[in-house]
């Protein structure tokens, strides 16, 4: 019987404790990490299951098996706390009862000492007919490595079932396909995930293993540059990941990112997020690849039975070269150089296949790109007019635009075109709010702007300023800031002339403003609206900026944009408009009512009691309801009204307070209008929310007491601990009023507390402009002394500090 040596290795004697004590010191080596450290452990392991083998075979008399590895132990790729994946292979002859103390010899240590185990016993028959049953089974003994025993039965059984493999690829490969993207469906894609999966997730681990499986197959391979490398980084994190937790785990969440990025020698969590984006876009670029591959043979496969019947003995016709744009033609579904194009003499070669290959739906040839990536010549400086004209036809191509922008940046081609890229390239973005990483999210943009250009005069300066807006995330300090200078460098350098320069520096300077001011703002104040208009400068300007921030926060996420948010941004516009044109209404005429208002006003005054209207009707991508309560002028309706929601478990995603006055009528009203969805279950009907706040007006409803009753008998959930809040007056915004900004964590009660502070500081609020994303509250609040005049410096910092104080 051939069979494995034992090791030489002394570190460890045969018993458990022995094993144990030499792992512990092994993972404590600081000077061994990566592969080195994989490999001894598993060279450890190989020596201890090797002595428990030998010692079991003698004491049960079995001859005729062997003790196989499978799966990561079987490519030597042991993590601190993986799994041990191990076969038992017989060739039938021993007694059963025999055959089972072998094995009970050999689980039962394993699981003595706490370590996770995936074991099967069978013949080589019967491991080949299961493989062929289960696909994942036959993946993990295309990996098997012998550990003790008879080693001969595993080389045949290897044989056979790699013969199987490359014998049933066109059946296996497409159900290996439908796997992968299942997994990626259920666990998401690895380089856009804050919490990322490093096994399951697209671009991790497991697709790392299905390509050297389609390797195997011989039907298609994956491109090999820095595919190792990536897979390496991947199997690293997940090594600190086990040190740092203790635990076999997979999911690298958020309060362990630091430890891990310290354990790897990184610089902090986001150096360590972005080394493992980096390395899941090589491995999933690597799978788009080679699954296109595969697709392509099995297509050609499948044909070529069929043409031979057609053709007899004549073979298959070349494939057809449909012609693209000058130097680039299709072929076999791919965008291709043609065979007389030049790239050593054609600097926009490599634009006009991406713009040819993204406007006719289509991937880009790795040959081609990996040829233009040896041969391009550089683009001079500043750009031809055609360069430019082919980098806004691929921005400006729709979704078709990202597979091809990404398989540009995967080859470096892109940080060769735009080198100022490189910064963004695989940025995490720890904003809870955002779907994607930095680079991916400005391209999101463009794709987003593309559906927009119609409604703009220069669609080529809305593409450009939506791949630059947030390109200044690269630097320190204001992205907004650094932002302008890089956009304004970048713009020289592609040719735009000097105004359109100036108009995108504009842009990425000020692409936030609309958003912020029209859900931070008070829109009735002159002030806000005159400096929109002094920073924007031009109708034409404000209609890109218009469409840029729509297209922006589209790109972010789903919490960034709603009707809702729209239309508070549409009056913005309209009114910054009117002030550019000249058509402006004066200062201080204040906005007319809706009919809706001017009625619950109008109740409100007459009952001197609140009057609500609450609309279930809900736009399609609104977040939550609107809730409209009018309310004579008194202290205290903010508080009250936020308190009483809370108290509802009605969670507040936008609000407006404003006070109004009605023609021909005596006293003030404040209408607020809400947006709410409920915590959980229905939402609560009107009349019950206009009692309790009738209740917490008269004080005869303690809301405080009962959002601490609330907050005592449902502790808020252990996790990361969010940044403090923080109060801040906002200096020459308002002529009217003062403004305090509020930036804090989401909490029930939140708006209550901040309206309880504000009446402790005898101020009145003018105007208050909620807004929510995700995890966050931005509240700003125009307030004014009781005599209606701004707050002086003193008092107003003293404000907002005793707010601050509340709040923490």
């Amino acid at each position: 019987m051939t069979s494995v040596e034992e090791t030489t290795d002394h570190t460890a004697d045969s018993g458990p404790s022995g094993y144990a004590a030499a792992r512990l010191r092994l993972l404590q080596e600081e000077s061994r990490s990566g592969p080195s450290r994989r490999s001894a452990l598993a060279g450890l392991t190989d020596a201890w299951l090797n002595s428990l083998f030998t010692t079991a075979v003698r004491e049960t008399g079995v001859r005729g098996a062997a003790l196989v590895a499978v799966g990561g132990y079987g490519r030597a790729e042991l993590s601190p706390r993986s799994d041990l994946d191990l076969v038992l292979l017989h060739d039938g002859k021993a007694e059963p009862r025999a055959l089972s103390a072998l094995a009970d010899r050999l689980w039962y240590p394993v699981w003595d000492l706490g370590l996770a185990l995936d074991h099967s016993v069978r013949t080589p028959g019967e491991a080949r007919k299961t493989a062929s049953e289960d696909l994942k089974v036959h993946l993990g003994l295309l990996d098997a490595r012998p550990v003790a025993g008879d080693v001969g039965l595993l080389a045949g059984l290897r044989t056979s079932v790699l013969a199987d493999w490359r014998n049933q690829a066109a059946k296996r490969l497409p159900q290996l396909h439908h796997l992968c993207r299942e997994r990626a469906e259920r666990a998401g894609e690895l380089r856009f995930l804050l919490e990322p999966d490093l096994k399951e997730a697209r671009g991790g681990l497991r697709d790392a293993t299905a390509l050297r499986a389609v390797a195997a197959s011989w039907l298609a391979d994956a491109p090999r540059e820095g595919l190792a490398d990536a897979r390496r980084r991947l199997l690293d994190a997940r090594d600190a990941l086990h040190l740092v937790t203790g635990r076999a785990t997979d999911r690298l969440s958020l309060q362990e990112q630091d430890q891990v990025a310290a354990q790897l020698g990184l610089l902090d969590a986001d150096a360590l997020l972005r080394e493992v984006y980096e390395a899941a876009r090589v491995v999933a670029y690597a799978a788009d690849v080679t699954w296109r591959e595969v697709g392509r043979v099995l297509r050609a496969r499948a044909a070529r039975p069929r043409l031979r019947g057609l053709l007899g003995t004549r073979g298959a016709p070349a494939a057809e070269r449909a012609p693209l744009a000058e130097g680039v033609v299709e072929s076999d579904g791919e965008a291709v150089l043609a065979l007389a194009a030049r790239p050593d003499r054609d600097p926009v070669l490599a634009l006009r296949l991406a713009a040819a290959a993204a406007q006719a739906g289509l991937p880009v040839s790795l040959h081609a790109l990996r040829r233009l990536a040896v041969q391009a010549k550089p683009l001079p400086v500043p750009w031809p007019a055609e360069a430019r004209e082919q980098l806004l036809t691929l921005l400006g191509a729709g979704e078709p635009t990202v597979p091809v922008w990404e398989a540009l940046e995967a080859e470096g081609l892109i940080t060769r075109l735009l080198p100022d890229w490189e910064r963004v390239r695989c940025r995490p973005q720890r904003n809870p709010v955002h779907t994607w990483t930095v680079d991916r999210h400005l391209i999101e943009t463009a794709v987003r702007a593309s559906a927009l250009t119609r409604r703009v005069g220069r669609p080529d300066l809305l593409l450009m300023a939506a791949l630059l807006h947030d390109i200044g995330k690269g630097w320190p300090g204001d992205h907004s800031v650094a932002g302008e200078t890089i956009a304004r460098d970048v713009a020289v350098r592609l040719g735009f002339d000097a105004q359109d320069v100036a108009v995108l520096g504009t842009l990425v300077r000020h692409h936030l403003l609309l958003i912020d001011t029209a859900t931070r703002r008070d829109l009735e104040d002159p002030a806000t609206v005159r400096s929109v208009a002094e920073a924007v400068g031009s109708v034409g300007t404000l209609e890109i900026l218009h469409a840029l921030t729509e297209a922006d926060a589209l790109a972010t996420g789903p919490a960034a944009w709603s009707t809702w948010r729209g239309s508070l941004v549409a009056d913005l516009v309209g009114r910054v408009a009117a002030v550019l044109r000249g058509t402006a209404p004066a200062a201080g005429e204040a906005e007319i009512p809706t009919t809706e208002q001017e009625r619950l006003a109008v109740e409100a005054l007459r009952t001197g009691e609140p009057v609500l209207a609450l609309h279930t009707r809900q736009e399609e991508d609104a977040v939550g309801v609107e809730l409209v309560v009018a309310v004579p002028d008194q202290p205290g309706v903010l508080p009250a009204v936020a308190g009483v929601l809370a108290l509802h478990r009605l969670t507040v995603r936008a609000a407006d307070l404003r006070s109004m006055e009605l023609p021909d009528r005596l006293g003030e009203v404040l209408v607020l209008r809400w947006r709410v969805a409920a915590e959980y279950g229905s939402l609560p009907q009107a009349a019950r929310l206009r009692t309790d706040l009738i209740r917490a007006l008269d004080g005869s409803l303690d809301v405080p007491a009962k959002l601490a009753d609330r907050e005592a008998a449902y502790p808020r959930r252990r996790g990361v601990v969010p940044p403090p809040p923080r109060v801040a007056v906002v200096p020459d915004v308002s002529s009217l009023a003062t403004v305090l900004e509020v930036r804090a964590p989401d909490a029930v009660g939140l708006l209550h507390r901040i309206g309880r502070a504000l009446e402790a500081g005898s101020v009145r609020v003018r105007s208050a402009h909620v807004s929510t994303l995700g995890a966050n509250a931005v509240d700003t609040l125009y307030v004014t002394t009781l005599e209606g005049k701004p707050l002086e410096p003193v008092r107003a910092a003293a404000l907002a500090g005793s707010v601050q104080e509340a709040l923490a």
